[in-house]
């Protein structure tokens, strides 16, 4: 056992517009699952996307796709990073988001009585991708299969706040942070090996030796969580035979968080 203590969119010409008071992230539970394969950086832009959209709004016809502006500023004021480096940051994801995808693994059926391998399913988070260097701003069309996920939401969804996210320096804290989410009312989270390491985009290297896992990916992700985000983490690895199957999450709010947090 290992343990660490610490503690509307609205919309204009198609662009959905930054709500003022603490936006929020919303997807579907099967889109929180799923490796979403962005760098950091690709994160926080598509993250930034996400709280602009209505989640509650119905999904629009293909003939509509909803666009996203996403400008310097807000990514330097999500990431504490100087306007040069939100630049350079907006150019990259112009280059890269549209190569980068969703991977959710589906349920498949028997036969003869066997379970089958689960069905992979892989697609894209954005159709297009503008970058409009002398303003400095990019535009994210997304692409169609992936609005069922983020908007139209009644049930079976996870939602958390933003900023939340703000000081987090890794992908894989980040990543922590919204599988926890999906089971913040419980405060229990637990997942196969398998699972978690698809929704980590663990590396092959990493996937074949849990210590790998543990010290490059869990430990500096639960250590950030509870050093940048106020969380009381207790994590467990649950073996079958001699092989981890599963890892179980017991975490919830530190109510007297450090006054003096590391910057």
């Amino acid at each position: 056992m290992t343990q660490l203590t610490a503690e509307t969119a609205v919309s204009r010409k198609n662009h959905a517009v930054i709500p003022k008071h603490d936006p929020q992230i919303t997807m579907s539970n099967a889109l929180v699952r799923a490796g979403h394969g962005l760098t950091l950086a690709e994160k926080r832009i598509v993250m930034l996307a996400v709280s602009k959209m209505n989640s509650r709004a119905p999904v629009p016809p293909a003939t509509s796709l909803p666009r996203t502006k996403i400008t310097a500023a807000e990514y330097a004021e999500i990431a504490k990073c100087g306007m040069p480096t939100a630049y350079e940051a907006l150019q990259d994801a112009a280059k890269h988001l549209f190569e980068r995808k969703i991977t959710f693994f589906e349920p498949a059926y028997t036969r003869a009585g066997k379970p089958l391998k689960p069905i992979r399913n892989d697609m894209r988070w954005v159709g297009q991708c503008r970058y409009y260097e002398n303003e400095g701003w990019v535009e994210l069309i997304w692409w169609p299969p992936i609005l069922p996920s983020l908007m139209g939401l009644k049930k079976q969804f996870t939602t958390y706040k933003l900023q939340q996210a703000n000081a987090l320096r890794s992908a894989y804290s980040w990543r922590l942070l919204e599988l926890l989410m999906h089971y913040r009312d419980s405060g229990l989270a637990e997942y196969t090996i398998e699972d978690f390491c698809a929704s980590m985009d663990a590396t092959e290297k990493q996937k074949a030796n849990f210590n790998n896992i543990k010290r490059r990916i869990i430990e500096p992700a639960v250590k950030e969580l509870v050093e940048k985000d106020g969380w009381l983490i207790q994590w467990t690895p649950i073996k079958a035979g001699r092989k981890v199957s599963r890892l179980r999450f017991e975490f919830r709010k530190n109510p007297q968080p450090d006054l003096f947090p590391p910057p």
